[in-house]
């Protein structure tokens, strides 16, 4: 049954419309990256305060988040399949954002780990139902350029919180940039759920939203018949762990590396983003809508091809003597490293029925996030402590050449996935 708020045949063919509701899921998940990546430039002042390794940093910035985020997306996920998903993304941006305030309270690594626990959980409520409203307010054939738009949250949030997290703390301090921007997002909430309005579940797809909320042993069964489901799955969480690394490190590197203030590396590694991040993304989902009308294969092919391209550019930045140079090269990778999110999340969503998406995008979020963030910034923090012996405060710049080979992975797992991809279409 609908709910009374549920948008009507004719509004949801609204085209203003549509593009209010995927501006205000923008925000949202502009929100969302904020307060999920605010702590990579905060890391320096953060660790000189609490006195923390680098190991400790990638803890607190990786697995404390991706812990709950990723084992709790999947319940509420599929209570997002049977329920109003914009009431969930209310609740839970409400949720997060005040326990990103709470991080600015914070007195040692465990509280803070704790807060930045909280984070997660409310963060597990934010995607996947978005993921499943985009697919219900645009076509098949539009999809994948709506969610890369979608997606454009990542970019923007992310140099957003480096950005504005690196000003207050330059002129307040680390714990008040918690504090301003997790109220921000408290005050936002309210205006989202005012404005967007629940539509008709599957109302694009020929065969709709049939049937009751499938259980989710269920979804398991579809996805596991589904081998392109898991290669682009694995293969994305390959390429999180890079991605993710290098936005929790990225500042920090600048910093150790080319001295920068921090100030200064967040208004570097936030034009770097910003600019790489959305025409990397922009990119991708224009191609995937060209390219894979016909040929769904290249809703893989076309990311496998953009990883391979960062390894030379991230190459020629971090071995790079020269500041200027190394923001020109940056931008390049920051730009490929991000178009799979088109391709792949418009495949998540059609290999499955619309009474699936949710759920079987919180699968896909399990596996990505668990592994992209749960490890991606530990591991080049703990790789980084390793190095520190030979390199010094250059240790880092080696730790991000290592972790290319993550890149290398990915591009395997997704051209894998092309294969099968055309025949698990839905």
């Amino acid at each position: 049954m609908q709910n009374n708020n549920d948008v009507t045949q004719a509004g949801a063919e609204s085209p203003r419309y549509r593009m209010l509701v995927l501006a205000m899921l923008v925000l949202v998940y502009t929100f969302n990256f904020i307060d999920r990546q605010i702590v990579g430039i905060l890391a320096v002042p953060i660790k000189a305060d609490l006195g923390l390794s680098d190991t400790q940093l990638g803890l607190m910035g990786g697995l404390a988040f991706a812990l709950f985020y990723t084992l709790l997306g999947i319940p509420i996920a599929m209570f997002a399949d049977r329920s109003n998903r914009t009431v969930i993304m209310t609740v839970a941006l409400v949720f997060w954002s005040a326990m990103t305030a709470v991080c600015g309270l914070a007195q040692n690594f465990w509280q803070l780990f704790l807060a930045r626990l909280g984070v997660g959980v409310g963060e597990a409520g934010g995607v996947a139902p978005a993921y499943s409203l985009v697919a219900d307010y645009f076509p098949p054939h539009q999809r994948a350029r709506a969610l890369g738009v979608y997606s454009f949250g990542v970019p923007i949030g992310s140099s957003l919180g480096i950005l504005f997290g690196g000003l207050i703390a330059s002129l307040i301090d680390w714990r008040m940039a918690f504090i301003v921007v997790g109220l921000a997002g408290i005050v936002f909430a309210p205006i989202f759920k005012a404005v967007v309005r629940e539509p008709v579940r599957g109302r694009f797809d020929a065969q709709g939203a049939t049937g009751k909320p499938a259980a989710f042993g269920e979804v398991m069964r579809v996805l596991l018949s589904k081998r392109s489901f898991w290669g682009l799955s694995f293969g994305a969480s390959a390429s999180s762990m890079m991605g993710y690394g290098m936005f929790f490190w990225l500042p920090s590197f600048f910093v150790r590396s080319y001295q920068l203030t921090l100030l200064e590396a967040s208004l570097y590694y936030g034009a770097i983003l910003l600019v790489g991040g959305i025409a990397g993304i922009w990119l991708g989902g224009y191609l995937a809508d060209r390219l894979g009308a016909n040929k769904r294969r290249m809703y893989a092919i076309i990311p496998a091809i953009a990883f391979l391209a960062t390894i030379p550019f991230y190459v020629g930045a971090v071995l790079s003597g020269s500041l200027a140079l190394s923001f020109a090269l940056f931008l390049v990778p920051t730009a490929l490293g991000l178009v799979w999110l088109g391709p792949v999340l418009s495949s998540i969503q059609h290999v499955v029925p619309p009474q699936m998406r949710a759920t079987a995008s919180a699968i896909f979020l399990f596996v990505n996030n668990l592994i992209g963030i749960g490890l991606g910034t530990v591991a080049l923090g703990a790789l980084s402590d390793a190095l520190s012996v030979r390199f010094g405060a250059d240790s880092l710049r080696y730790a991000i050449l290592a972790g290319t080979v993550f890149y290398l992975v990915a591009a395997s797992l997704f051209l894998l996935s092309a294969k099968r991809l055309e025949r698990d279409w839905a």
